[in-house]
C-alpha cells in the first residue's frame, strides 16, 4: 500500500511512533517482567522503559481487586502466598 494511501486513513494526529507507548502499556497489561519489557521493546535503560509504559486505569482497577482479595483471604486465614489472589 502506497504510504499516501495509508495516511489518508489515520488521524491527521496520528504517528507510527505513538505505538510504543501502546505497545509496551498493553504487554505490561499482561504481566510480563520489567526485564522482559524492556527487551522487547529494545531498551537498554529502566528510565527508557518507562518513558513508553504507562498506568491504566483497568491495571489499577484489577490491582485494588486482587489486593482486596489477598487481604480478605488472609484475614480469613487462608495460606496464599501469591499469585492471582482472584483464583483462591
Amino acid at each position: 500500500m502506497a504510504q499516501g494511501s495509508c495516511r489518508r486513513r489515520l488521524a491527521a494526529e496520528f504517528r507510527f511512533y505513538d505505538l510504543r507507548h501502546t505497545g509496551n502499556t498493553l504487554a505490561a497489561d499482561t504481566g510480563a517482567k520489567f526485564k522482559d519489557l524492556m527487551v522487547r521493546a529494545g531498551q537498554s535503560s529502566q528510565k527508557a522503559q518507562l518513558i513508553y509504559q504507562h498506568s491504566t486505569l483497568e491495571h489499577q482497577r484489577r490491582l485494588a481487586e486482587d489486593i482486596d482479595a489477598h487481604v480478605r483471604d488472609r484475614r480469613a486465614g487462608g495460606k496464599q502466598s501469591g499469585g492471582d489472589a482472584r483464583q483462591a
